[in-house]
């Protein structure tokens, strides 16, 4: 296998010198990129701003202070420094239902307190709280909003004035198409034509970038209106360009409230997911969600004392705004400074532009917030019955009964689902199983009943609870079932593969909640712990073994089948070759969370890695007394294949507590020295001529632990055996550095050698670090010894030692 060459050592030079900093921009050169991307969302914001005044039936300037607002103050004061904040389509709605209802005046009240209310939130930090209702609700009350607006702004297209309510919209529809206005809606679809084609058209136009397609189809629309003199409402802007508020007088506290909480919530929520949403087009800072529904609070709290419109994030803006070149705040600001230019000395433009055109903008508006890849991706998650439910109920009664509707109809999913389970029956060896997947309770009673009770009498019945859950009348039906089962001569046995919930129930202790999955202890747990091993109808109870085999086949099987399939066809790729002890209590790919394919695994009596001779077998200090040679071969034949034929990357030596092997040669130490370093005498039982020759391999380690210092764990020295456990991991290192496969490995850089060290009585894995010498657990806190960690990976190894780095 020929090995990849190693890197450059001046291009590791290169890569470890400073790199020279960027040359420093000017004040305007940093403001550039900002200031193009505020002109865009400016161009957008303007047609945008008065079409949603319009939709909701409030004054036109409203929208105009709305955008200047959420530009200004919410650009200031933000935490999501490139979100554009202003008029939203998700609010025309509830402002439509409060102006009716409640006067313009009374409705900036409502916004002021609505911005008191978001404020208050955003100093609890409870903003990240919003996001815990479920997407499917709250696409499905934007394209609820959606269906409004379009609906409503039909009418204006068509020439008419639209109604309260969506359903008195749709009724009045066909007398609406009866009797249009045809130039309304020639101009109407001049824009909607405009909007639909503009993608198509190049990104320049001649010397100059094509303007957005907000401006572009109500420039058109107004340029053809104007051109060919339709007689067409034109856009009116009052003299008065702000309305100061009035306290609400005479009004139900209920109802205010009411609303107060609406525009607080619906502005929220579309603020904090455009924030959330927007943040995956940009590579900088996330946003602050707590300061951004503050700001967001400040700028309707400013807007409503303005006379203006209520202020939220929105998403189409804002992405405008990244898709420009933004990079700071500047952008926000500065858009919010042009509408404000823009609305003082050139109203008179304003005034040309066609209601239908703005209505028809808004309609295309309200109808892409209908978005298809919402309904897709709630589809796909089986949330569609909320999306739905929240669709009809913000059309037919209003958004928060549309928000409550689909709140219920989740809930209801989410209840059925949980209490949904799967029941199913088999035989296998003469013994009939009842396999119960799920949670188990008092809604999935009728079906486990139906089950059981058609189980014919007599048998021997394994009823398999695989639950996360079992409640009351669930237990009752399982437990009465059985009682009655055995009463009539059956046999009954109850395996649950997660908690114990039937047994503790059983017991009089039943748990306190349902508990979240946990892997089976047939999959980690020691076969006793699981096992039943009593006769089974006369007949002898399995070999454990078998008993094992046949609950990987039945449980583990089909988990691991997919991997073993394409490990089989793809062949090994192990990253890592892993020598450790033969006892049975170490267990590799389970302290290591490693699966098939993951370790070439090397393990004997001891984790030992015989040394090298010049003649290519085992160290002559392998023989002993009974006269054999103690040459070994296996070890050194399976990390030359690991290195040389499968390529691993690392080797790691893995040593364990209460090592059988090393209390051994601790033992023939004590008894005798001299007789340890002939390695003639182990305190083992005759005869074991084999484990004898093979202990002689733990001689040097042996002469280390007496020799150099203790290796410590965590900073404190184990007792003697453990110090001979960590000593044999080091001496072992050393030994595969005699290897020259290994040596010439480690020394291109290719190769990593590990030591690692399991404390079987606490689970814990400990790391040799060759900075301090020490063990360290694995999981040891970050921060200095984080630092010494990577320098001691940077460093090249210490001649004749190999390089232990932490994993």
């Amino acid at each position: 296998m020929t090995l990849p060459a190693p890197p450059s050592p001046t291009a590791d030079h290169a890569a470890l010198r400073p790199s020279a900093p960027p040359p420093r921009r000017s004040r305007l050169g940093k403001l550039r990129p900002d200031l193009g991307a505020s002109f865009v969302v400016f161009l957008i914001a303007i047609p945008m701003s008065l079409g949603i005044a319009l939709a909701a039936g409030a004054p036109l300037t409203s929208g105009i202070v709305a955008a200047v607002v959420g530009g200004i103050v919410v650009g200031t004061l933000g935490g999501a420094p490139l979100q554009i904040s202003g008029p939203a389509a998700g609010l025309t709605v509830v402002v439509a239902g409060l102006i009716p209802t409640y006067g313009w005046r009374v409705t900036c009240a409502i916004t002021v307190l609505a911005g008191v209310l978001q404020i208050l939130l955003g100093l609890s930090r409870v903003a990240r709280a919003a996001l815990a209702l479920s997407p499917a609700i709250v696409h499905g009350m934007l394209a609820g909003i959606g269906i409004v607006i379009a609906l409503a702004q039909f009418h204006v297209v068509l020439g008419g004035s639209p109604d309260g309510t969506a359903r008195a919209n749709l009724h009045q529809l066909p007398g609406q198409l009866a009797s249009l206005h045809s130039p309304e809606l020639v101009v109407g679809a001049v824009t909607v034509a405009v909007l639909a084609a503009w993608p198509w058209v190049p990104e320049r136009l001649g010397p100059v970038r094509k303007p957005p397609a907000p401006l572009a189809a109500v420039a058109l629309a107004t340029a053809f209106a104007a051109g060919f003199r339709l007689d067409v409402s034109r856009v009116e802007l009052p003299h008065a360009a702000v309305t100061l508020p009035a306290l609400p007088t005479g009004f139900g506290t209920t109802g205010l409230i009411t609303a107060v909480v609406t525009v607080a919530v619906v502005s929220g929520v579309e603020t904090l997911l455009s924030a959330v949403a927007t943040d995956r087009l940009h590579d900088r800072k996330r946003a602050d969600l707590d300061r951004e529904l503050t700001a967001q609070g400040a700028g309707n709290v400013v807007s409503g004392m303005l006379g203006g419109f209520p202020v939220s994030g929105g998403a189409i803006r804002t992405t405008a705004n990244i898709r420009a070149g933004a990079e700071s705040r500047a952008s926000t600001v500065l858009h919010g400074v042009w509408v404000l230019v823009f609305a003082g000395l050139l109203a008179g433009v304003v005034e040309r532009i066609p209601l239908a055109a703005l209505a028809a903008l808004v309609m295309v508006v309200g109808l892409q917030m209908v978005n298809r890849a919402h309904i897709r991706h709630v589809h796909r998650h089986r949330e569609f019955p909320a999306y739905v439910a929240t669709v009809v109920g913000v059309v037919a009664a209003g958004v928060l009964e549309g928000v409550a509707l689909g709140v219920l109809v989740a809930a209801a999913t989410a209840l059925f689902r949980l209490s949904r389970s799967t029941v199913r029956t088999s035989v296998r060896d003469g013994v009939l199983h009842v396999e119960v997947h799920g949670s188990l309770t008092f809604l999935s009673v009728p079906r486990l009943s139906r089950v059981l009770d058609k189980l014919p009498p007599g048998e021997h019945v394994v009823l398999d609870l695989t639950v996360d859950h079992l409640d009351h009348a669930a237990f009752d039906t399982v437990h009465n079932w059985r009682t009655g089962y055995i009463a009539r001569g059956g046999q009954v046995e109850i395996e649950e593969i997660h908690d114990d919930h039937y047994v503790r129930a059983a017991e009089g202790q039943p748990g306190a909640g349902r508990v979240g999955p946990t892997p089976s202890p047939r999959w980690f747990a020691p076969w006793w712990h699981w096992q039943r091993l009593q006769p089974r109808r006369g007949r002898p109870p399995a070999h454990p073994l078998v008993a094992g085999t046949r609950e990987f086949q039945l449980r583990t099987a089909p988990l691991v089948q997919p991997f073993l399939e394409r490990l089989a066809i793809e062949g090994q790729n192990p990253a890592q070759l892993f020598i450790t002890c033969a006892d049975s209590r170490i267990v590799p790919n389970l302290i290591t969370a490693s699966g098939p394919g993951d370790l070439f695994t090397v393990r004997n009596v001891g984790n030992f890695v015989p040394p090298r001779t010049a003649g290519g077998g085992a160290a002559a200090c392998c023989a002993d007394a009974t006269g054999g040679d103690g040459a070994d071969d296996s070890v050194g034949a399976a990390i030359e294949y690991a290195v040389s034929v499968l390529g691993v990357r690392s080797i790691t030596v893995c040593g364990h507590s209460g090592c059988g092997a090393m209390a051994a040669l601790l033992d023939s130490r004590d008894a005798d020295p001299a007789a340890a370093d002939a390695a003639d005498d182990h305190g083992l039982p005759e005869p074991t001529p084999h484990l004898r020759r093979w202990l002689a391999h733990g001689v040097p380690s042996l002469a280390r632990f007496a020799e150099r210092p203790a290796p410590t764990l965590s900073g404190r020295v184990p007792p003697p055996a453990e110090q001979l456990c960590l000593a044999n991991v080091l001496q072992q290192l050393d030994n595969l550095l005699g290897h020259p496969v290994v040596h010439r490995a480690v020394e291109d850089g290719q190769l990593r050698l590990f030591g690692l060290y399991f404390d079987l009585a606490g689970a814990q894995m400990y790391v040799h670090d060759t900075a301090t010498g020490r063990f360290e657990p694995v999981d040891a806190p970050t921060g200095e010894a984080a630092d010494r960690d990577a320098a001691a990976e940077a460093a090249p190894p210490e001649p004749g030692h190999p390089q232990t780095v932490p994993v």
